[in-house]
Formats: structure tokens, C-alpha cells, sequence
């Protein structure tokens, strides 16, 4: 996702003289291309992410529009009180670009992990929150989220393109998109861990069940109001996140269905453990040691359901 950022935020600067680029001592081998091509409008702020987002502040007071880019702890967590007053509160067209989601670090240990981030920017007022599934939203969303007056967050991951979606399919900001279709169970999944719910839910369709894919791209504004054209024939809710329970996808998706649905459905949250690991791995690593992985996740969904004969013959065939 990073070079496809770089490649995009390039031809948004072609056309526009007031985009602007500002890290924090980070990026390299990345940012390159940009600070080559448009030098007067490459910011380096060294590792002062306090400092960092008070001076974009004040370029977006003079009419910039400032992309602001790092690893997801330090432009989110080390600054929060400055994109808090400094952006938010003034509501200026800054975008925090967070490299890295959720375990993405792995063997960097819990100071580079971030699975509290779309909580504490979700929190915030006039805060855009934007957590793309792979390139291909990356490239939809940015061009789009350039045109808001206000701040934006975007939740990168740290691998690569990642899957495509078919020709068809629209990005647009702030409705889900519908990768697989069902109106009976449904997995709402965002950011890079797409790809493993990808995986999960073409498996359990393969064991005979009715299940389908919505990629939750933006996580504020979210609009869930396609769930109550659903809503007659739906049976159970699922979501994943790399991402702690309280205050993500998960919860949001929760206060929905309590306030808008009319009828009693299953519902099920697959996060991040709730805990700081004191031990070092990759980012595969701990996702099992969440729960996050394909075959984990398949286990307890079947047997949330209280799944047919026929398809527990087809797990017992696949996995014996």
C-alpha cells in the first residue's frame, strides 16, 4: 500500500500546487519519488510527531493540503492531543497517513502494534476514519478523501496490492462494499485482514454455507443501512479486525443492530486479544495468538451456527 500511496498522492499533486508531504523521519525508500518531483512541497520533521502535526496545521491555515505520514503508533498515539485541538477541533484538511496497522510491526513488539488507533481517531469530531483492504481501495478512497474539508485518517497496512476485486465493483467512500453476496449470514471485515476473511468465508461457502462478504473500507461516517434491506432474511453477523474490541468495527457494528435492527440475529466479534504481548513474532504470529487465522475462525462460526449434517460431513471430509 505504501508505493501505491506514493503513486497516487503524485498525481494528486500534479494537478494541485497545494498538496503537500511531511514525515516523520520515516518512509524512506518509499517517499522518494514525491520529495524528487516536488522538493519545495517534501517536509521532513524529523521524529517530532507533536511538532509534525502543529506545523501541517498551520500550512492548512495558509490553504495547504497537508498528508502527514508515519507508523500508525507515532502519528496517532505520541501526537493525539495535537490532532485532537490542532486538526479536529479547527476541522482543517490534514491527512494522517498510518503505515503499518495492527500487527503489522510484529517482531518490533508492542511499541510499534496498533490495536487501538480506529478507536481513538474514531472518538474524535470532524475525524474521518479510512481503513482500505488493500491498494485498490487505497487508490479509489484517496482521491476522494483529498476533497473533504476536514481531517482524514487512513489506516494503511504494510503488505502489498493484495487481492483484486472483480471489474465491476465501486469504491466509495464511507458505503461498504459488498465483495460476496448473501442475505443470510454476513462477515464485515476491515482493513489488511480482508485477505484472511476472504479466505474464511470462500471456505465456509465451500462446506455449503450461505455466507457473504462486506469490506467495511471506512469506518467513519459508516453507513450500515444495507443490513436493513437484509434484515428479513438474515440469520447472523460476523465481524474481523486487526484491531482491539473496544471502540472498533465490532462495537460500531453492535450499537447499529441495537438501535436499527427489530429482530434477534447471532452476533459475533473476531479482534485482536485484548492484551500487550510480551513476546516477539511475526505478524502471522500473533494473529494466531488472537484467534485470527483462517482455520480458528471457521471452527467457531460452524459451530455458532449449529451447522447441517451435510456440512459438518464436509468439514469432517476436508479436514480428515
Amino acid at each position: 500500500m505504501r508505493t501505491t500511496f506514493i503513486k497516487k498522492l503524485i498525481e494528486l499533486a500534479e494537478v494541485d500546487p497545494n498538496i503537500y508531504l511531511m514525515i516523520g523521519d520515516y518512509g524512506f525508500s518509499v517517499v522518494e519519488p514525491f520529495k524528487e518531483k516536488f522538493n519545495s512541497r517534501f517536509i521532513n520533521a524529523g521524529i517530532s510527531e507533536q511538532n509534525m502535526i502543529g506545523v501541517a496545521a498551520g500550512l492548512a491555515l495558509a490553504g495547504k493540503k497537508v498528508f502527514v505520514y508515519s507508523i500508525v503508533p507515532f502519528v496517532t498515539m505520541r501526537c493525539f492531543e495535537q490532532v485532537r485541538i490542532d486538526l479536529c477541533y479547527q476541522n482543517l484538511p490534514v491527512r494522517i497517513i498510518g503505515i503499518a496497522a495492527g500487527f503489522a510491526f510484529g517482531p518490533a513488539a508492542s511499541t510499534h502494534h496498533s490495536i487501538e488507533d480506529i478507536a481513538l481517531m474514531s472518538c474524535l469530531p470532524n475525524m474521518t476514519v479510512i481503513s482500505p483492504a488493500n491498494s485498490f481501495d487505497l487508490e479509489a478512497l484517496l482521491p476522494q478523501a483529498n476533497n473533504l474539508p476536514g481531517p482524514v485518517y487512513f489506516r494503511l497496512g504494510r503488505g502489498g496490492s493484495g487481492m483484486a476485486y472483480p471489474a465491476f465493483q465501486n469504491i466509495e467512500l464511507s458505503r461498504p462494499a459488498e465483495i460476496l453476496k448473501s442475505d443470510k449470514v454476513l462477515f464485515l471485515v476491515t482493513g489488511e485482514i480482508f485477505s484472511v476473511a476472504f479466505d474464511i468465508v470462500k471456505k465456509l461457502r465451500d462446506f455449503g454455507l450461505d455466507c457473504g462478504l462486506i469490506n467495511v473500507h471506512t469506518i467513519k461516517p459508516l453507513k450500515l443501512d444495507f443490513i436493513l434491506s437484509k434484515a428479513n432474511f438474515l440469520q447472523a453477523i460476523f465481524t474481523i479486525e486487526e484491531h482491539g474490541l473496544v471502540g472498533g468495527l465490532g462495537q460500531q457494528v453492535a450499537n447499529f443492530l441495537c438501535q436499527n435492527l427489530d429482530k434477534k440475529i447471532i452476533f459475533k466479534t473476531f479482534t485482536a486479544a485484548d492484551q500487550y504481548f510480551h513476546e516477539i513474532g511475526s505478524r502471522d504470529y500473533l494473529l494466531k495468538k488472537s484467534g485470527l487465522e483462517v482455520e480458528a475462525i471457521c471452527s467457531e462460526v460452524l459451530h455458532i451456527l449449529g451447522t447441517r449434517e451435510n456440512v459438518i460431513e464436509k468439514v469432517k471430509q476436508y479436514y480428515l
